[in-house]
């Protein structure tokens, strides 16, 4: 590996992906009003597609700004079930909310990504799983709130599949870093060229 990529994230379940993957990444979070960005967005009937590629982009490009001479990746993912874009849950109660009215759905999670060089954006991807969630006990739903805790404000949806967070699922048709929240096997396609992975 001949470079270092900056990650405009301080999400930790994708750091640990692309460490564990081999690549070397600095840890840059790009300080962006992501609520007031997407209700902007939701606002002019944007698509959830089109919100989280943008969301993406405007975190790479704050962080590239910082450092135009380096790769830095943006990343962003939304929740999608009936129209509706899901927020992070900012309580334990509306964790308990949201997985009731999933419970039993289909729901959708777009990740997007985009790579800036020199300032500039030079790759995006925009990847999309289908999750659909057990009929799932009251009682499951309780001890899984009070098991997890903080760890539910961290993701969209109140879960992480990686954990527990799987009990609550019947399938998952797409990619499994997609869920996470990164396309991560078409980012290191594209890190690959640029001399990051090798080939």
């Amino acid at each position: 590996m001949t470079k270092t990529l900056i990650l405009a994230s301080q999400s930790s379940a994708r750091r640990e992906m692309l460490l564990n993957a081999g690549v070397s990444v600095d840890c840059h979070p790009a300080r962006i009003d992501e609520s007031a960005i997407k209700a902007a967005f939701i606002a002019q009937n944007a698509a959830p597609r089109d919100i989280t590629d943008a969301l993406a982009e405007m975190k790479a490009r704050r962080v590239a700004g910082k450092f135009p001479d380096r790769l830095v990746l943006g990343a962003d993912q939304v929740l999608v079930f009936e129209g509706r874009i899901f927020d992070k849950p900012a309580t334990l109660n509306e964790a308990k909310e949201q997985l009731k009215i999933l419970r039993g759905e289909t729901h959708t999670l777009i990740s997007a990504a985009v790579i800036y060089d020199n300032g500039a954006p030079v790759w995006r991807f925009v990847g999309q799983v289908s999750l659909t969630m057990r009929e799932f006990s009251d009682a499951f739903l309780e001890s899984y709130i009070a098991s997890q805790g903080d760890d539910l404000f961290t993701t969209v949806g109140g879960y992480k599949l990686e954990t527990v967070g799987s009990q609550l699922f019947l399938s998952v048709k797409g990619d499994y870093f997609t869920v996470l929240g990164l396309p991560l096997l078409e980012v290191l396609e594209f890190l690959r060229g640029k001399g990051i992975c090798q080939k």
